[in-house]
């Protein structure tokens, strides 16, 4: 069970991290009509990206431990 949620989480915080990652890096590109949440607050976006790279982090680190 411990390795289904690291595995779980891994897969959550990259799919968060792709989605705020996309949404940066297209707002600042001048393409906001692309954009998944149309850029609306960078500081939020900045911060979603750094925590779901640490939850990223910490549950890997956890699975490699488990295996």
């Amino acid at each position: 069970m411990p390795k289904g949620l690291c595995i779980t989480a891994l897969t959550i915080s990259v799919i968060v991290l792709v989605l705020f990652s996309s949404d940066l890096i297209l707002g600042l590109a001048g393409m906001e009509k692309l954009a998944p949440f149309k850029y609306n607050n960078m500081v939020m976006d900045i911060i979603f990206i750094v925590c779901s790279a640490s939850l990223a982090v910490m549950s890997w680190l956890t699975f490699r431990e488990q295996v």
